[in-house]
């Protein structure tokens, strides 16, 4: 079993990140391209394959959490589709094999009735723009193993699902499953996971309540062993996704006992 760590605000640069992770014995970093020094003119590949060299790590990557390649706006749907190229052509130059997405729901309105979200408004433009997504994923990629893995937040909508299956055709294409999300939400997301199963390849591993979310494993509600095992019998790697050291070490000594 493969565990990794998240970038945390306390570790500023690289070298602290690198530095904690061989400490706590963990054998990855996801770089979070949210923050500042994490964008694709701020990487020196040199220094972070250096940095995995020295302490004998590799990463993942997190795209910016505001990715959306089927904005309807073409200039911004096209920013996007650049970054996650561009994206692409890092990780194969960092030796990262995993990069984690979320799927965008846009933007919606809110009627009497409740919400109308755009992308199901307009169905068929959404669904084509995430094919072309796709073939633009496959192409980048080529032969390299780099998957790109869709990680579950705040519950899949109709549209969501649809596009999920576009994209799980491909080779190019995983699930990440993140536990604390979907019990935060019920358990919704968790029938189309299991369903996809063979595309599972990624967790994001944290303990949560249906209140309170990323928290110390063992602090929540979550049957956490129930996920550990399942991601052991798939092979998958897992970030332990707390949002600090001192919860991020704790963490690390519970899995231990698991």
């Amino acid at each position: 079993m493969i565990y990794g760590m998240p970038t945390l605000i306390e570790t500023n640069e690289i070298q602290d990140c690198a530095k904690l992770c061989r400490d706590l014995g963990l054998s990855f970093v996801e770089l979070n391209m949210n923050l500042p020094q994490y964008q694709h003119d701020k990487i020196d590949v040199d220094l972070f394959n250096a940095l995995a060299g020295k302490y004998g790590i590799t990463y993942s990557i997190h795209l910016d959490e505001n990715t959306n390649v089927s904005d309807f706006n073409p200039y911004i749907s096209k920013a996007y589709l650049r970054t996650v190229e561009d994206t692409i052509e890092i990780a194969k130059r960092v030796n990262a094999r995993i990069i984690n997405m979320h799927m965008s729901k846009g933007v919606y309105f809110t009627l009497p009735s409740g919400r109308v979200y755009l992308f199901e408004k307009y169905l068929d433009k959404y669904l084509d723009s995430i094919a072309v997504f796709r073939n633009i994923c496959e192409k980048a990629i080529g032969e390299s193993d780099i998957l790109i893995c869709i990680e579950n937040s705040n519950g899949y909508e109709n549209f969501q699902i649809q596009a999920l299956e576009i994209l799980l055709q491909s080779r190019a294409f995983g699930l990440t499953f993140d536990i604390g999300h979907n019990y935060a939400i019920g358990g919704s997301d968790e029938e189309f996971i299991m369903n996809n199963i063979n595309k599972l390849r990624h967790f994001h591993i944290h303990d949560a309540t249906r209140e309170r979310d990323h928290l110390v494993l063992g602090e929540g509600e979550i049957n956490i062993p129930k996920y550990i095992d399942l991601a052991k019998r798939l092979d998958a790697s897992a970030v332990i996704e707390t949002k600090t050291i001192d919860s991020l070490k704790k963490s690390c000594d519970i899995i231990k006992t698991i």
